[in-house]
């Protein structure tokens, strides 16, 4: 590697666009407001009639 000149920068490069991108999901992750978490959260629970046609298998026990 001592015979490829500027070879030394590609690492460093990485390195911030991988440090950038962390730091980019913790501050999108804390800059979620609570209540859309919550919504978000209780969305695979509820049961608004969208799956009418599918059969449910706990109905069938």
């Amino acid at each position: 590697m001592e015979t490829i000149s500027g070879i030394e920068i590609f690492p460093i490069i990485a390195l911030l666009i991988f440090f950038l991108f962390f730091v980019g999901l913790i501050w999108w992750v804390y800059g979620y407001q609570k209540s859309t978490i919550n919504e978000l959260s209780r969305l695979p629970l509820e049961d608004n009639g969208e799956n009418e046609g599918e059969t449910n298998i706990n109905s069938q026990l």
